[in-house]
């Protein structure tokens, strides 16, 4: 579980870090790793939710 949430964590700091460069600096290319970043954050919170859960059944 703990690797999953510094899984997480690393994609929310690339989001961070290419969202902004997207918005202040106009990098189109950043925008797409932002967007992907997103997704694989979508994606881990789906599956930290499975494992809370069946974590809380035991």
């Amino acid at each position: 579980m703990k690797q999953l949430v510094d899984a997480i964590n690393a994609n929310i700091e690339a989001f961070q870090v290419n969202a902004e460069a997207q918005v202040v600096k106009g990098n189109k290319a950043a925008g797409a790793r932002a967007r992907k970043a997103a997704l694989e954050i979508i994606k881990g919170l789906k599956e930290f939710r499975k494992v809370s859960v069946e974590e809380a059944k035991k």
